[in-house]
């Protein structure tokens, strides 16, 4: 662990209080947001001390990536204090570059700068107030009228026609957050594979990166190696819309039309609604569902909720630092939140050894065995990674940057 690092309370940050917080985060009565990256990886009791700056972790299976799986690409994975009694919201204290001063759950919450922090004299900023908006359209007006000086979540078809105009700057990344169209193969109509691909080269994938995301991002081609990650496949034929194809695997699969329920919530509606386009141009029919956002992401996790259980959905997915932290949960068999409820023996194999890999060769292997084996039978289908945008007064401050994956850290921020 780094020397000299405390809390903002003075509180010296050592082993033991790393330990107190992965053993709250990996014990399962807490139903902490990190476990499912833990999942098969490290379970309670798997930590433990050496010293008082060194923290032991002792692993279920080899996982060359663990290192991303201690870092701010796990949800929720933070180091606090070894009494921390839930009460975040009310007396934040961390080892950060700005600590919390005041937090409203309807107006926003103000921060300030961190005298303690260890990189001094970073940060630059004395602090950082943040303003909470109903909606995309009300955060761009604060921008532009000066309200705001940045936004944190970025929309990008409303950022972008800006320009890097009226002295908002726009910086753009892209990213490893992705939309996937999950199909059930244990469900008709997408117990059939061929049905799964008729779905897959229905789709014009410019096209729906451009309604969907503004252009932003990478083509996806059905598979959970985002063009980013160093092992993603290139020899794998990018799928493109084809009519024909389309008819023929329908055909194959026996059936003369095809017409399936769709379940998504408003953030992906503009995705159902192009997909529900280009589908019918093909000739196959989408009957929309949308829900409330409570309602999709709610119910029992294990037997009902409609993100898991429902035949065919649209989920968004933040970005990953990793590969694995798509494929463990979403595509493994009998992964937390494998929707398609696919299983592959194959797959599982390749994704075992993909994380034991200790050189670069062996891992583009096992990718491509896994990228070739969910290219081929769809439980999933990826029509584009999403790009990010952050939009900033430009005039005013430096160092706000996007990220692929949404992260905000203003540490390097400075006024002009």
């Amino acid at each position: 662990m780094r020397e000299g690092v405390t809390f903002s309370d003075g509180t010296k940050l050592d082993a033991a209080t790393v330990k107190a917080s992965f053993d709250r985060l990996l014990d399962p009565k807490n139903k902490s947001a990190a476990l499912s990256a833990f999942d098969t990886v490290l379970k309670a009791g798997g930590v433990s001390t050496q010293g008082d700056s060194t923290v032991v972790f002792t692993l279920e299976r080899p996982f060359s990536d663990f290192p991303f799986l201690v870092s701010a690409g796990n949800y929720n994975a933070v180091i606090l204090k070894a009494d921390y009694a839930g009460d975040f919201a009310k007396h934040g204290i961390g080892t950060g570059p700005f600590t919390l001063k005041s937090y409203d759950v309807s107006t926003g919450a103000s921060f300030v700068r961190n005298p303690k922090y260890w990189d001094n004299p970073r940060p630059y900023l004395d602090g950082v107030d943040v303003k909470f908006y109903a909606d995309d359209q009300a955060d761009l007006v604060a921008l532009q009228s000066g309200d705001i000086d940045a936004q944190f979540l970025s929309r990008p078809a409303l950022v972008e026609p800006l320009g890097n105009s009226g002295g908002i700057t726009v910086d753009k990344v892209r990213g490893t957050g992705v939309t996937v169209l999950t199909l059930r193969v244990d469900k008709a109509p997408f117990d059939r594979k061929e049905v799964r691909q008729a779905v897959a080269y229905a789709l014009d994938r410019p096209a729906v990166r451009q309604a969907a995301g503004s252009g932003l991002g990478d083509l996806g081609n059905d598979h959970l190696f985002a063009p980013l990650f160093p092992a993603a496949p290139t020899e794998i034929e990018q799928r493109a819309k084809d009519k024909a194809k389309v008819a023929e695997l329908l055909r194959a699969a026996g059936l003369k039309s095809l017409r399936f329920t769709l379940t998504f919530d408003p953030p992906n509606k503009d995705y159902a609604v192009t997909v529900q386009s280009q589908l019918k141009e093909v000739g196959i029919t989408v009957d929309l569902d949308q829900r409330s956002s409570k309602e999709f992401y709610g119910g029992d996790q294990a037997k009902d909720t409609p993100w898991l259980f429902t035949t065919a959905n649209l989920v968004g997915w933040a970005g990953r630092a990793v590969p694995s932290q798509f494929i463990i949960p979403m595509v493994k068999s009998n992964g937390v939140w494998n929707g398609s409820k696919y299983a592959n023996k194959a797959l599982d194999a390749a994704a075992e050894a993909y994380d034991a890999a200790t050189s670069d060769a062996e891992r583009r292997k096992q990718a491509e065995i896994i990228a070739k084996a969910l290219h081929e039978d769809v439980p999933i289908v990826i029509a584009y990674w999403s790009g990010a945008a952050r939009a900033y007064n430009g005039t005013k401050f430096r160092g706000v940057e996007a990220h692929p994956s949404q992260y905000v850290d203003f540490t390097t921020v400075s006024r002009v």
